[in-house]
C-alpha cells in the first residue's frame, strides 16, 4: 500500500479505531471465551466492540492458529485492518541457541545474525510478525539476571552484536522475506544498570556516562533499521523511561531520527502508579502518550481514558494520528494490508521449524560460545578410552536451555550424559546424580569413583535463577554443589567442571579444587552434543568472556573499562593501604573480560604501530603464532588508553578485535586500522572529540594479558 491510500486510510478511522490501534493484549484474549478469560475482559473494561479495534497481540504463536485468529479479527474489523502478532523471541523460537550472552562469547556477529536468521523463519512461519528483540542493555552487575540477555559488558562490542541481531532478524528485504520478522531493540533506557543489581530497581546514570557507555548500543540498531524500540521499566533521572519525553521525544526520536513504533514494556504504562509518578492509570497514559509511546503493553489505560483525555483538552488528536501512522506503516513495511497472514503457513511450520539444518547450526554456535577457563595439567581433551564418572542434578539433566526459551522444550534438548554416549559407550560411564547421593554411603560411592579415570561435574544454576526477576545477592555455585566438589577433591582423580548458567558466577571457593572448567552458559537444544565435542577435542574452545567473572559478589559492578582514580593500585604499591582496593580480595576479576583459553598456545609477537604522514589512521600489526599441537582459534584484542582527557578516561577500552584460525606452527599477520573518531570521547558539556595527547595500544588476548606501546598523537595536525 503507497503513502496516499495508507493517509486515506488513517483519515477514515474513528477515534476508538485509532486507539485500539495502540493497545496490545496478550495472546489469552484471543483464547476461547471461557471462564479464564473473563477476568481480564473485565478488568481492562474490553468489549466484544472494542476487540474488533485491537492492533496487536503478544505471546500466542503457530502457523493455523495466527491464521484462524487473523481471519476472524479481520472479518470483524470495519476497515479490515490486520493484527500484529508480536513475541519474545529471543535466543530461538522451538530450536534454542545459546543464551545472548553465550553468544556473545562467540566474539563473531556473523555467528549471531545466523542465530537471528534461523529464529525468524521458525517464528514467521509460525505466524508471527515482530520479536521483541535483542536486548541491548549494557550490563556491569552480574547480579542482575537479565545480563542472559545482554551481549556484555563493553559497548563497542554491544554495537555489533546490536547490528547484527536486527540484520538476522529483519533480512534486507522485510516486505517480500516472508521469513523475516520485524526487530525491537530494547530497553530504552540504561535498564542494565539498576542499583544493586536488583530487578526493576532504579537506575542512577550521569548523562555524559548515559551517553558514552549506554546509547550507542540502542543508536547501533536503530541505525540498522530496527522496526520497534521498547522502553524499559526503569526511572532514569526520576521519570520512569516510558513516561521520559526527553529520552523518548528528544533523543530517541530527534537525535536518532527514529521513525518507528515505540512500545512500552509489559504494564510499564500502569506501573507508573507505584513508582509515583502518575495518580491513576488515566494520568499515565496522559504521561506516555506525550512521551511518545505508540502501544501499550497490557494495562488498558489508552483504551480506557484517551478519549477522555482529547475530549478534555490534555491532549490532540494529532498524537493518536502520528502514533497510529506509525503502526500503521509498520504493518505495511511488513506487507500485512496485501497479505495479513503473511509467513503463516502450517505445512511449511512442520518441516522448518526444529528441523535438523537448524539443530546442526545451534550445535556449532554453541560450541563456538563455549569458553575454557582452566585446564591444568591438560586434562582435557578426553580420549574414549578413559572411564569416566558423571555427576549431575538429575539423570537426564534437559535444563540445559536457560531463560526465555519460550517454544523450547526439555524434552527435546541434549544432555550431556547423552552428548557423552555419542563418543563413549555406557559401560564406561559411571552415571551420578546429586538426590541418590543422599541415599548413598559417602565411602562407598567415593570408592566407586577411584575406578574412573576421570570426574565430570555438571554445575551452575537452574534456568529459574538466571533471567527475569532473578536477582541475586550471592554469585556462588549452590551449596550442594560446592560440598560435592570438595568431597570429590579427596580422592586423586582429575575433575572436569561444566557450568551451566546465564550470568558470572563467584567461583573462588572451588576454583582450586577442579582441574579444567568449561564455561558453557545455557548452550540450548543441542547442549550435550556441543559440551561433549569440546570434552573429547572434536572442537578446541575457543570462547572469550564478555562479561567479568568476580572473585566476590562484593566486587561488583565489576567490569574491566573502569575509570582511571587518584589512588590507583599498581604492582609496584601493593601494601600501601590507602589506595583504591579491598582489604580482603583482589581487585582484579578472578577471569577478566576477553579471557578465554584454548588446547593449544598461542605466542603474540612484539606489536608494530605507525602513524599514517596524513595523521589521520594508526595502524597496528602484530603476528600471531600457533604454538601447540593441535589447530585452533584465536580472539585478538586490541583496547587504547587516553592518558590525558578534559574528563577521566577508562583505564582501556576495546576497539578492534579478531578471530583467527592457525594449523600448528602456522602464523598470520593481524592487522588493526583506527582512526580518529576511535579516540573521541564524551566530554563535560556531551560534545563529542579528542585531544592531542599520549595513548596506550594494548594487543593481547584477554583485557589483562597486554602488551602496551605509547605513542603521541594530534589529528588536528593533518
Amino acid at each position: 500500500m503507497d503513502s496516499n491510500h495508507l493517509h486515506h486510510l488513517l483519515s477514515k478511522m474513528t477515534r476508538e479505531e485509532k486507539v485500539g490501534q495502540m493497545v496490545q493484549l496478550a495472546g489469552e484474549f484471543y483464547k476461547e471465551e471461557d471462564s479464564e478469560n473473563t477476568g481480564p475482559m473485565h478488568e481492562m473494561n474490553l468489549s466484544p466492540e472494542k476487540m474488533t479495534t485491537i492492533g496487536s497481540v503478544l505471546g500466542i504463536s503457530g502457523a493455523q492458529t495466527l491464521i484462524d485468529i487473523q481471519k476472524e479479527h479481520l472479518a470483524k474489523s470495519r476497515l479490515g485492518i490486520p493484527l500484529l502478532f508480536m513475541a519474545d523471541v529471543i535466543h530461538g523460537y522451538r530450536t534454542i541457541f545459546p543464551i545472548p550472552l553465550g553468544i556473545a562469547s562467540t566474539w563473531d556477529p556473523d555467528l549471531a545474525e545466523e542465530s537471528a536468521i534461523l529464529s525468524a523463519k521458525e517464528a514467521a512461519v509460525s505466524g508471527l510478525h515482530v520479536t521483541f528483540a535483542p536486548m541491548v542493555d549494557l550490563v556491569r552487575d552480574a547480579r542482575w539476571g537479565r545480563v542472559i540477555e545482554s551481549t556484555g559488558e563493553d559497548s563497542y562490542l554491544n554495537q555489533l552484536y546490536a547490528r547484527a541481531f536486527v540484520r538476522g532478524y529483519q533480512g534486507k528485504d522485510l516486505v517480500n522475506n516472508k521469513l523475516s520478522v520485524a526487530a525491537c531493540i530494547k530497553h530504552f533506557a540504561g535498564y542494565g544498570a539498576p542499583v544493586a543489581g536488583r530487578e526493576y530497581n532504579t537506575v542512577e546514570l550521569s548523562e555524559r556516562t548515559l551517553r558514552e557507555m549506554y546509547l550507542p548500543a540502542y543508536q547501533a540498531g536503530i541505525d540498522e533499521g530496527s522496526k520497534l524500540v521498547m522502553t524499559a521499566f526503569n526511572s532514569l533521572d526520576g521519570v520512569p523511561a516510558t513516561a521520559n519525553k526527553p529520552l523518548m521525544r528528544d533523543i530517541l526520536r530527534k537525535e536518532f531520527g527514529f521513525q518507528g513504533v515505540l512500545i512500552s514494556d509489559w504494564a510499564s504504562v500502569g506501573e507508573m502508579i507505584p513508582h509515583g509518578v502518575a495518580a491513576n492509570l488515566k494520568q499515565a497514559a496522559e504521561l506516555a502518550i506525550k512521551a511518545g509511546v505508540d502501544i501499550e503493553m497490557m494495562t488498558g489505560g489508552y483504551l480506557n481514558y484517551l478519549h477522555d483525555l482529547i475530549e478534555e483538552g490534555e491532549i490532540s488528536e494529532a498524537l493518536l494520528d502520528e502514533a497510529v501512522w506509525r503502526i500503521l506503516t509498520l504493518k505495511n513495511e511488513l506487507g500485512l494490508f496485501e497479505d495479513p497472514y503473511r509467513g503463516a503457513n502450517s505445512k511449511e511450520e512442520k518441516t522448518i521449524v526444529f528441523s535438523l539444518e537448524h539443530r546442526e547450526k545451534a550445535r556449532k554456535i554453541a560450541e563456538e560460545s563455549m569458553v575454557l577457563l582452566k585446564n591444568e595439567k591438560q586434562v582435557l581433551p578426553l580420549n574414549n578410552q578413559q572411564k569416566i564418572a558423571l555427576f549431575v542434578p538429575e539423570e537426564q539433566s534437559r535444563d540445559v536451555l536457560g531463560a526465555w526459551s519460550w517454544k523450547g522444550q526439555q524434552k527435546e534438548s541434549v544432555s550431556v550424559y547423552e552428548g557423552l554416549l555419542q563418543h563413549v559407550s555406557k559401560e564406561s560411564i559411571m552415571l551420578k546424580t546429586y538426590s541418590t547421593l543422599k541415599n548413598e554411603n559417602q565411602n562407598d560411592w567415593l570408592t566407586d569413583v577411584e575406578t574412573v579415570d576421570v570426574v565430570i561435574i555438571v554445575g551452575g544454576e537452574s534456568s529459574y535463577m538466571s533471567g527475569e526477576g532473578a536477582s541475586r545477592s550471592n554469585l556462588k555455585l549452590p551449596a550442594e554443589q560446592i560440598q560435592l566438589i570438595k568431597k570429590l577433591r579427596t580422592i586423586a582423580k582429575p575433575i572436569s567442571l561444566i557450568l551451566f548458567n546465564g550470568r558470572p558466577l563467584d567461583l573462588t571457593d572451588i576454583i582450586q579444587d577442579v582441574d579444567s572448567m568449561i564455561e558453557a552458559w545455557f548452550p540450548g537444544t543441542e547442549a550435550g552434543s556441543a559440551v561433549a565435542n569440546l570434552l573429547f577435542g572434536l572442537k578446541n574452545p575457543s570462547g572469550k568472556l564478555t562479561m567479568s567473572f568476580p572473585r566476590a559478589v562484593g566486587q561488583v559492578p565489576l567490569y574491566y573499562n573502569q575509570d582511571s582514580t587518584g589512588r590507583p593500585l599498581t604492582p609496584y604499591n601493593q601494601e600501601d593501604k590507602y589506595l583504591s582496593r579491598y582489604l580482603d580480595v583482589e581487585n582484579s576479576p578472578l577471569f577478566p573480560f576477553g579471557f578465554g583459553l584454548s588446547y593449544t598456545q598461542f605466542k603474540y609477537s612484539p606489536m608494530q604501530v605507525t602513524v599514517a604522514e596524513s595523521k589521520d589512521e594508526v595502524t597496528i600489526e602484530v603476528t600471531i603464532t600457533n604454538n601447540g599441537n593441535l589447530s585452533g582459534t584465536e580472539i585478538v584484542q586490541l583496547y587504547v588508553r587516553d592518558k590525558v582527557g578534559e574528563v577521566v578516561r577508562p583505564v582501556k577500552e576495546l576497539k578492534r578485535f579478531k578471530k583467527v584460525f592457525l594449523e600448528p606452527d602456522q602464523s598470520v599477520k593481524v592487522l588493526f586500522h583506527l582512526q580518529e573518531q576511535d579516540f573521541e570521547y564524551v566530554h563535560q558539556d556531551l560534545s563529542v572529540s579528542v585531544e592531542a595527547g599520549e595513548f596506550d595500544l594494548m594487543v593481547g588476548s584477554n583485557s589483562e594479558e597486554l602488551e602496551i606501546e605509547t605513542i603521541y598523537l594530534d589529528f588536528q595536525k593533518k
